[in-house]
């Protein structure tokens, strides 16, 4: 039987918690309510307008609408978040992450409000939170810190430097800066950005270093002085600063060994006692090839990563947080690591565009082997956590990352191996996701050999990294087309058992076309006598026999070697869009229309919204001149700025948007006329248009 400690009124610690809201929204928030159900303790969500059909409501015993679009107006108002506790009759708070988990003021005023808060003291999340007084209580502990830099007083020796927010993180609010003259401009962009992530635009600069392994450890400590250090987790696959692959144990750790771990597992303990730390926590380094690591930030809260730590230590951490709130202590020796578990982030996102977030209308996500969803698999098995369902629409106003993929396995390369194969034969509809480069980082030789640095995605262009990845898309056309083929044969009234375009003497090839990013692929074919008859074989094939041919299923013979296809279908405005799924993985292909309105087509040198978004900064009128490459305006989306830049030199002759402005992807923004500049060509066009993310 649990005995509870005397409870604590000006804290709250002591009581036993009955009802949990969480302050916050998507996977993280089912992730909580998962454990709190398993315990019996009822849940409160809280959604904004946005999110008013998003899984994590209908995930909860009871819900709370803040009323607005953006995070300012509904996940950062902490006076809504309290005012909902009371309404739906919780007792206490769990912040999730992001929003206003690292918030002490926040903190503060769910004690005051005579509710349990579900993290640590507001002092250490003031002190931790802030990056700039952490940096000076380490170097005070004597754990080794990248030193602070004046702005004002940046010079040409002191660079690269990095411009990144002292609140919050996940890669938002952060700048490299490679150039004296860029600094001004990269630390308003950053406090724009950290002001609108996190409401507070605080920012300070350091000495940024090209290369080195993201390693973090996971700190678990109670009110009775146990600090529990639960192995580490390495983070270097990064894009923007924000993590893609995760995973626990380390690899560089393991591959250096000696005392590196336990120096690592020290310095955290050491940090998290230095502020008399309760909860869970996470303490943060950059590590060199050699084993030397410098303390970047301790994150004072549950990270996204944390189900890697759980699958290798058997533990729910969520779990422990809702103890250590209640006033219990940490029972037993510290927990140890065993096994390998790898985590992979899937994000609405088109990698090869420069990151591109994306939105729209998620049609279909399953994975296969999924053995536990917010839980830990059995050995070999995949954990799915998932904040999003077959429907679900992603909006420009939150993070587009769509699921967490998790494998368990005894050895790393297992562990590897059993995540790629999950991830290159799950059905993800809807959306470009960046499902292809996970795949390929998880089998590329750097990553297996565990070398993989922070300069992954910087040395391997994830254009080539994916270029081969999933199925052909000239075999995917010949599938679509037999596909749509058997489709429209399925709604003839006569004859309907006979191919579409049977011939007893040969005719001409019929022809589709379809098209996947910026290529196109007409497929000509025909049915005679012997069967199939394909204009152009693919590539790499010297045979193609189709065995069947229904509107979602065709199976061919490919050399000899019987291979089969699942077909779907979707229409997003005006273009249907066919997905083909096989077991080497998947093609999304666009059918193309045989006659286009010129009308819908965008003039030349037009700019267009790569995705919806809303204006921030305008930096250009109508008769300025600007140069290739030169960012003319700035859209924020997801929490992030994309500036949005000149594809060629010449004048603007008109600016359609003002700051404020909310644009749908396809947008014109402005246009620039070469023309006028004395050049030849076209101007940026639909098709060629750039976009520059701001943040690296």
């Amino acid at each position: 039987m649990t005995t509870h400690p005397t409870p604590n009124p000006a804290t709250g610690i002591g009581r036993p918690i009955t009802s949990v809201l969480v302050a916050n929204r998507g996977e993280i928030a089912s992730r909580i309510f998962a454990t709190c159900r398993r315990r019996g303790i009822t849940t409160v969500a809280v959604y904004s307008d946005p999110d008013a059909e998003s899984p994590h409501v209908g995930d909860a015993d009871a819900a709370v609408r803040l009323p607005g679009m953006t995070a300012a107006d509904t996940y950062l108002r902490g006076d809504l978040l309290i005012e909902a506790a009371r309404r739906a009759g919780a007792d206490a708070i769990h912040p999730g992450y992001g929003f206003l988990s690292e918030n002490a003021d926040f903190a503060a005023a769910v004690r005051q409000a005579g509710l349990t808060w579900i993290g640590p003291d507001p002092k250490a999340i003031e002190v931790m939170g802030s990056k700039v007084e952490s940096k000076l209580l380490m170097s005070e502990a004597g754990v080794p810190v990248l030193e602070r830099l004046d702005p004002a007083a940046i010079t040409e020796e002191d660079l690269p430097i990095l411009v990144k927010a002292s609140a919050g993180g996940g890669g938002r609010g952060m700048r490299i800066v490679r150039t004296v003259a860029d600094v001004p401009d990269a630390v308003e962009s950053a406090s724009r950005e950290a002001a609108s992530a996190f409401g507070d635009p605080t920012v300070f600069c350091e000495r940024y270093l090209d290369s080195g392994h993201h390693v973090e450890v996971q700190v678990m400590a109670d009110g009775h002085g146990t600090v529990w250090a639960l192995g580490e987790r390495e983070c270097s696959l990064q894009r923007r600063h924000q993590k893609v692959i995760e995973e626990a144990p380390s690899p560089l750790v393991d591959r250096i060994g000696g005392d590196l771990r336990e120096r690592l597992l020290t310095a955290a303990r050491n940090a998290a006692a230095a502020v008399d730390y309760r909860g869970a926590g996470t303490v943060e380094f950059l590590a060199d090839a050699r084993g030397n690591f410098w303390f970047l930030e301790m994150n004072t809260r549950l990270q996204v990563e944390h189900p890697v730590t759980e699958c290798v230590t058997g533990l729910d951490l969520v779990g422990l947080q809702l103890d250590v709130a209640a006033g219990l202590p940490l029972k037993g020796a510290e927990p140890t690591m065993t096994g390998h578990s790898i985590e992979a982030r899937l994000y609405a996102e088109d990698p090869a565009r420069d990151w591109q977030p994306q939105s729209g209308t998620l049609h279909v996500l399953h994975v296969p082997g999924v053995t536990a969803e917010f839980a830990i698999p059995e050995l070999h098995g995949i954990r799915l956590d998932s904040g999003v369902r077959d429907g679900s629409v992603i909006g420009v106003n939150y993070d587009p990352m769509l699921a967490k993929v998790i494998s368990r396995a005894p050895t790393r390369d297992e562990a590897a191996r059993e995540l790629a194969a999950a991830l290159r034969r799950a059905r993800i509809h809807g959306l470009t996701t960046n499902r292809d480069l996970l795949v390929s980082s998880l089998l590329h030789p750097d990553f297996l050999s565990g070398s993989a640095d922070t300069r992954f995605y910087a040395e391997h262009d994830p254009a080539l990294l994916t270029r081969s990845a999933g199925l052909d898309p000239a075999l995917g056309s010949i599938v679509a087309a037999l596909a749509d083929a058997a489709l429209e044969r399925a709604d003839a009234t006569v004859l309907r058992g006979i191919p579409s375009g049977f011939r007893n003497v040969p005719g001409e090839f019929q022809r589709r076309a379809y098209a996947t990013g910026d290529r196109e692929l007409v497929v000509g074919y025909r049915f005679g006598r012997e069967g199939l008859e394909l204009e152009q074989l693919p590539d790499d094939h010297s045979s193609v026999i189709v065995l069947s041919a229904e509107p979602d299923h065709v199976v061919m013979e490919l050399d000899g070697v019987r291979r089969q296809y699942a077909i779907s279908r979707f229409t997003s405005g005006e273009v249907t869009s066919v997905v083909v799924d096989g077991s080497g993985g998947s093609v999304t292909l666009a059918r193309m229309a045989r006659f286009i309105d010129p009308s819908t087509q965008a003039h030349a040198g037009a700019l267009v919204a790569p995705m919806p978004g809303t204006v921030v900064r305008v930096a250009v009128e109508a008769g300025s001149r600007v140069e290739a490459g030169q960012p003319l305006l700035w859209l924020e989306a997801m929490k992030m700025e994309h500036a949005v830049t000149a594809s060629a030199a010449g004048v603007v002759t008109h600016v359609h948007v003002v700051m404020g402005q909310q644009v749908d992807q396809g947008t014109t923004l402005a246009v620039v006329d070469d023309a006028m500049d004395g050049l030849d060509g076209l101007g940026a066009t639909d098709e060629d248009e750039t976009m520059e993310e701001t943040t690296p």
